[in-house]
């Protein structure tokens, strides 16, 4: 199993924005081999930003690899850059290989 994570930190005031901007998503991810479950999690905020994290389970890195150079990855992503101010810098990624 491979956990992929990204980061997020956003303006104070646009939580409720951010999570709809997600919920309106078309990810596609049904769709993809070796996709399992995904979720969004919000964390704590304080004045300067709120922490987000998208969490997706995968059967495998490859499964996740083939995922990020496919055609539904550029479809779920082609609107990234619309949300000016709602980022406070891009996401960061952390890829985890369950162990146990």
């Amino acid at each position: 199993m491979f956990i992929a994570m990204n980061r997020f930190r956003i303006a104070p005031g646009r939580e409720a924005e951010f999570i709809e901007v997600w919920r309106q998503r078309d990810s596609r991810l049904a769709e993809v081999p070796g996709f399992q479950r995904f979720n969004l999690l919000q964390g704590p905020g304080d004045a300067q930003a709120t922490v987000f994290v998208s969490h997706s389970t995968w059967e495998s890195a490859a499964a996740f690899e083939a995922w990020t150079r496919s055609e539904s990855f550029r479809a779920a992503h082609a609107s990234a850059g619309q949300q000016r101010g709602l980022y406070l810098g891009p996401p960061q990624f952390e890829g985890f290989e369950a162990v146990l």
